[in-house]
């Protein structure tokens, strides 16, 4: 009979990983999207990466976290080596990761129901049925289909597959196998939570999700009785997990403390790490929410209109919703030898959430963050499902119900993420406060050849947040297809300039595009005076005071300077923005678009000037940036290219002069 339900076991499993990638099947030929924007165009940076220099200088090049997260940029090799790329290769792997995560929960879910005692056939149907309702939820879709969130996945992939071999070396201790139980515990609890860590910082959370089974499934039922082999544990578990565990909660508690007892607005946030504090635990509930009342559609990735508390009792909902988290928390702890699989999925979910809703100040909401934490939340549900000595017809309903329900949901979400006009429209329509919904909306409208739309979409919401440049300059795009700006879209972009906090790359990727147009006359009310004065006004906003946005700006008004034909100004600009942060890279993008516009010896007037000032060059900051800089000395990339750049333009300064001296000597020509 155990053969027969093992067989079941492993036919069902491949066919519901076919129901997942049919449900996932229309968002493939989805485009990319938000933040893809802004991490995947290094595959190209530099050039295609198809040799090892190429290689080494990529994946280095990643800036979040401190690790840089070198292991998601490895993987994203496997779909393109150049860009643009085209995205269907990235979903399909993301599609594929998924389905690994979800083998490997229904193999953790399976050890986890086995230790607790359960009988084979109940505790792997609870497996199979806990796997599949995480793996069909619709929530996950955008984390799944979200191509830059792979680093999600894979830090989940991680922390899976570390949890299941820490499993096997605990059970090699209890066996008294101590050298294999050891050498399988510091690899599942070291190695793993490093490339976990390589992938996503989230992956650092794989110590302290192992005490918590340690503490609620295993302490109570299978302590170790040899001696060696339990003080081989414990050294274990307090060199890999309770150290790393308290080191991330002592740093939590260090940036919560700092950041409350400095008050006021986190960098460009527009709250304080208080604030966020008190906003974490509605976002939480909401996410609870979600998890346990799918729906085919929710907000998407645009949650920018979504309102920080600023006090407890402001909104009405955040003291209820932190003494519900404390709540839930207390009672999952209280309760965990009566209900132990109830217990853990509880707080495997809330420590799963700690790095990213807590303290450090992240933005306040996106739904991808419960990709690992919901991993073991409908595990419960599946134990009981699976259960049938009562109720057997309504469990044997909801068995088959259940996945069905979630994976059609899937599909409709699915479908939405393959169609970026629809997705674009609905994810507006839900966020009608939302300035990047709408933005986005809008730019899809302008691509479909609909600015009228667009134009009623910003202005709408530009008169209620007056200070969103992202409105006030799509506005402006859109008014250039319609025949030009007036005087009154001009001083709200001004205004929006005078207030806004830093906008990272928006203005100045808003400006490139914009330049050209306006030099060739194609948006009549925009002159290059007009953008002068965007820029000016940037330049005396105090929320853009610092070293880089107004480095920015600066060579932003060079860029305005050489396309009149001004190029001792835009000299001066260039090399003022340069002394703001000495960079190597910015000195060759500047001399070169001073070589590109003709003017090759002012190109090299201002590489003699960054040799003058490169003794103040920017130091690299801690952990990957470092690390890349040491790779760009020891290639020595920027002295080679900085040499190439100068004998380019050396020859171009030669060869002008050259065609002026012979035009001096024609016959007939004016002395």
């Amino acid at each position: 009979m155990r053969s027969n339900f093992s067989a079941i076991y492993w036919i069902a499993l491949p066919l519901l990983c076919l129901l997942a990638c049919v449900s996932y099947r229309p968002g493939l030929h989805g485009g990319f999207l938000f933040d893809d924007f802004a991490n995947l165009p290094v595959l190209g940076a530099n050039g295609p990466i198809d040799n090892w220099p190429a290689f080494w200088r990529y994946i280095t090049s990643g800036v979040a976290d401190p690790t840089g997260r070198p292991l998601t940029l490895l993987t994203f090799l496997l779909d393109a080596h150049d860009w643009p790329a085209d995205p269907l290769p990235f979903k399909r792997t993301n599609l594929i990761l998924h389905l690994l995560n979800g083998i490997l929960l229904y193999a953790l879910l399976a050890r986890l129901g086995s230790l607790l005692g359960h009988d084979d056939q109940r505790g792997r149907t609870a497996a199979l049925l806990g796997m599949t309702l995480w793996l069909l939820h619709p929530l996950l879709v955008s984390t799944t289909l979200y191509i830059v969130q792979r680093e999600a996945m894979l830090s989940a992939t991680c922390t899976m597959t570390g949890l299941l071999l820490w499993l096997h070396g605990r059970q090699r201790l209890t066996e008294g196998r101590i050298a294999a139980g050891l050498t399988w515990s510091v690899l599942s609890l070291g190695g793993f939570t490093v490339l976990g860590v390589l992938a996503k910082a989230n992956g650092a959370l794989l110590p302290m999700l192992a005490l918590l089974i340690e503490a609620i499934v295993l302490v109570p039922r299978h302590a170790m009785h040899q001696d060696s082999a339990r003080q081989a544990h414990r050294l274990t578990l307090f060199a890999f997990g309770i150290i790393p565990s308290a080191a991330i909660l002592g740093y939590l508690f260090w940036v919560g403390l700092h950041g409350v007892l400095a008050s006021g607005p986190v960098g460009f946030r527009p709250w304080s790490v208080g604030q966020r504090m008190l906003t974490e635990p509605r976002v939480l509930l909401d996410y609870l929410q979600l998890l346990w009342l799918p729906r085919p559609f929710s907000s998407g990735l645009f949650n920018d209109q979504y309102v920080a508390s600023t006090s407890w009792l402001q909104p009405a909902t955040t003291l209820p919703a932190m003494l519900i988290v404390l709540g839930l928390i207390g009672i999952a702890w209280w309760q965990r030898r009566r209900h132990p699989a109830l217990a853990l999925a509880v707080l495997f979910y809330f420590a799963g959430q700690l790095l990213e809703s807590t303290s450090i100040a992240l933005e306040l909401y996106f739904e991808h963050r419960n990709y690992l934490p919901a991993m073991l939340m409908f595990w419960p549900l599946g134990l009981w499902l699976a259960d049938t000595r009562k109720l057997r017809l309504l469990k044997y309903a909801l068995m088959l119900v259940l996945p069905l329900g979630l994976a059609w949901m899937t599909h409709a979400r699915a479908e939405l993420w393959g169609n970026v006009h629809s997705q674009a429209l609905l994810w507006a329509r839900i966020n009608p406060d939302s300035a990047r919904a709408q933005t986005n909306a809008a730019q899809i409208e302008m691509q479909a050849g609909q600015p009228q739309a667009a134009i009623g979409r910003l202005e709408k919401l530009l008169a209620n947040q007056p200070s969103q440049v992202q409105l006030a300059f799509n506005l402006i795009g859109a008014r250039c297809m319609t025949g030009g700006i007036t005087a009154a879209d001009l001083a709200a972009a001004q205004l929006a300039m005078q207030g806004t906090p830093n906008t990272g790359t928006l203005f100045a990727n808003w400006f490139e595009r914009t330049l050209p147009v306006v030099m060739l006359g194609g948006c009549p009310g925009l002159t290059a005076q007009g953008l002068q004065k965007l820029i000016d006004t940037g330049l005396e906003n105090p929320k853009l005071s610092a070293a880089g946005p107004q480095q920015d700006l600066t060579y932003l008004r060079g860029k305005i300077a050489l396309a009149q034909g001004q190029p001792d100004a835009a000299l001066a600009d260039f090399n003022r923005a340069l002394d703001l942060q000495v960079r190597p890279g910015m000195a060759l993008e500047a001399a070169a678009t001073l070589g590109r516009t003709g003017y090759p010896s002012h190109g090299l007037r201002l590489l003699d000037h960054y040799e003058a000032v490169s003794g103040n060059a920017m130091k690299p900051g801690f952990g990957m940036p470092w690390l890349h800089e040491w790779v760009l000395q020891r290639q020595h990339y920027w002295p080679h290219e900085l040499d190439h750049l100068r004998h380019q333009l050396t020859l171009d300064a030669e060869a002008d002069s050259g065609n002026t001296s012979s035009h001096s000597l024609q016959p007939g020509t004016p002395a």
